[in-house]
């Protein structure tokens, strides 16, 4: 399948991968952009919104008739969004309150071309078995989870040996539900 080129606008290495993997052809281009949101979003609209702005950021950087998709995944726990952790200590903290827990990653994804724009969001449901200290620990020192929301991979060993079950899709929970993704990339 013959796909036109996209540009990503992400510096995440877990995104580039699932293009990859659906062979998606593409580029990289990354503006940092605030990710602050309006007060009273739903969690939805609020990755959808930071999205957005990554977006609108990259558009004014590549050339028209250009196709860009932006994304931002955030993890939700009851009320609170958590987002990625800052040091080792809030990292521990994070995990001990995911141990055991039903928590849901939400990925916000905006494709813009021109003036046209296709924007959603997918949620997956992730339940976490109840996690030592010990192994909550050993995952913080050895995979240093600093630049993910909710302090974990769902792909590497917390995910392996921790997580209980996973209700929507896994890829969601790595950056980017890749299959909706294409889906829409044929739609635009």
């Amino acid at each position: 399948m013959i796909m036109q080129k996209i540009i990503l606008a992400s510096q995440s290495p877990r995104r580039k991968q699932l293009l990859e993997w659906a062979e998606v052809p593409f580029d990289i281009v990354v503006k940092n952009t605030d990710e602050h949101y309006p007060f009273g979003l739903a969690p939805e609209d609020i990755a959808i919104y930071i999205a957005r702005n990554k977006a609108v950021a990259v558009k004014k950087q590549v050339q028209n008739n250009t196709t860009i998709l932006a994304a931002d995944t955030i993890v939700v726990l009851g009320e609170a969004i958590i987002g990625k952790p800052v040091h080792r200590e809030e990292a521990v903290s994070i995990l001990l309150a995911l141990s055991g827990q039903k928590h849901k990653v939400i990925t916000g994804v905006v494709l813009m071309k021109d003036e046209k724009e296709i924007s959603f969001a997918d949620i997956t449901e992730v339940e976490f078995h109840d996690l030592s200290l010990e192994q909550i620990e050993f995952y913080v020192d050895k995979y240093k989870p600093y630049d993910k929301a909710g302090a974990y991979a769902i792909q590497e060993w917390i995910g392996v040996i921790g997580i209980k079950s996973v209700i929507g899709d896994f890829y969601n929970v790595m950056g980017l539900p890749v299959s909706r993704v294409v889906q829409a990339l044929n739609e635009f």
